[in-house]
């Protein structure tokens, strides 16, 4: 018998909808839309949307051509080697005093910035492909002056490369004729945007993602997966649902739980405690065995069947969260068996028990300023698949 590895699915929430009772819910507000936007010197000065980025705002406001034409990649290097800084004024749109946690929430800030609000500094980012909380319940005022001050990933790359001194980490810069960027790989940020094999360098800074004020009583669910599993032995398929919750209140909080699949005559309650602070509560939803669960094939094997499911949260203390998702079921091995005449082994996978042919290909990016990027744009490019350097987290 050979080796196989079995591999869970991690299935993120879809996009579904996540909903709260009308008493008692939290408030938020996002701060997306046009912000100030100023280099190191402040001899440029101008308004930028955000989400967005520097480059996309200096061509809506006319201050530069159309980057991708002719040599504009090293034309415009100057922008990315400048420090930028996102600024807005907002009024607290609601009565801070009857919440008892407020925080200022980022979901994608590119790359390198200090957070401040009404100059008092939050903290500080370094990760593209993160979500940034902070809390900002003693600090928020009736108006507020929130800054995103950004540091060139052009600088702080070749800072951190200067700083490492146990090895080598090749390569340090992409060859001449690409006109790229060195040490894209000390930041955490999309690579491509360093140049790659046929594509330019755009360093870019900017809010890529929503920004928003969150304010909440009691507790607040921030996250929630789902993961699939089928255990042979009892020949039943199984959910493994994790939820993460910031707990405000000092005490623990008890409430229950109920995870509905209709189309899978699957329905479960389970008694919960949120304890204070940040922490994860696990269930394990067992499917219905008497249900027959159509398993997701990838694209020309079969259908990518997928299952409505809610998860209703009703706590002793606070409101009711009600989170809407899709369940989707497969099992993915890794096969690693012995070849006869070769000293290797084999490297294959079976998808719900068939092996499938998988062949490599990576996604170039639809477009190197990820605000102008929308779902029509993956409907009219998604057959560009070329090879690509862009690093997903």
């Amino acid at each position: 018998m050979g080796r196989a590895a079995l591999l869970p699915l991690l299935l993120v929430a879809a996009a579904g909808r996540a909903g709260v009772s009308a008493a008692g819910g939290p408030e938020v507000r996002s701060l997306r839309g046009s912000w100030w936007l100023a280099n190191g010197n402040g001899s440029v000065v101008l308004r930028g949307e955000v989400p967005g980025c520097v480059h996309t705002a200096l061509h809506r406001r006319g201050l530069i051509q159309d980057p991708y034409y002719r040599f504009n990649d090293v034309t415009y290097r100057w922008i990315s080697l400048d420090n930028w800084t996102y600024s807005r004024t907002f009024k607290t749109p609601f009565d801070d005093r009857k919440w008892q946690k407020v925080n200022l929430v980022f979901e994608g800030v590119d790359t390198v910035a200090q957070i401040l609000i009404n100059n008092i500094t939050l903290g500080r980012t370094d990760n593209m492909f993160n979500r940034y909380s902070f809390d900002i319940t003693s600090v928020i005022k009736e108006v507020n002056f929130v800054e995103v001050r950004f540091f060139s990933a052009v600088s702080y790359a070749a800072e951190q490369s200067r700083c490492h001194k146990a090895y080598s980490i090749p390569p340090a810069c992409p060859p001449p004729v690409q006109k790229g960027e060195c040490h894209a790989n000390f930041i955490r940020k999309e690579q491509c945007s360093f140049s790659w094999d046929w594509g330019p360098s755009f360093p870019t800074q900017g809010i890529w993602k929503d920004v928003r004020i969150e304010a909440y009583n009691h507790y607040h669910l921030i996250y929630f997966s789902l993961t699939s599993f089928f255990e042979k032995s009892a020949q039943q398929w199984s959910l493994e649902i994790e939820s993460i919750f910031d707990v405000v209140s000092s005490k623990p909080i008890a409430g229950l739980v109920t995870v509905n699949i209709p189309k899978l005559q699957t329905q479960q309650t389970f008694s919960v405690k949120l304890q204070p602070g940040e922490g994860s509560v696990v269930l394990l939803v067992n499917i219905n065995k008497s249900s027959t669960v159509e398993a997701w094939w990838p694209n020309g094997h079969g259908k990518q069947t997928g299952y409505n499911m809610t998860t209703t949260f009703i706590m002793e203390a606070g409101y009711q969260i009600e989170k809407s998702s899709k369940a989707y079921f497969r099992t993915v091995e890794l096969v690693q068996e012995p070849i006869p005449g070769s000293p290797g082994l084999s490297f294959y996978f079976r998808i719900n028990g068939r092996p499938i042919f998988i062949k490599g290909s990576n996604w170039i990016p639809a477009d190197s300023f990820q605000d102008r990027v929308t779902y029509d744009t993956y409907d009219t490019n998604c057959c560009g698949l070329e090879a690509s350097e862009l690093k997903l987290n």
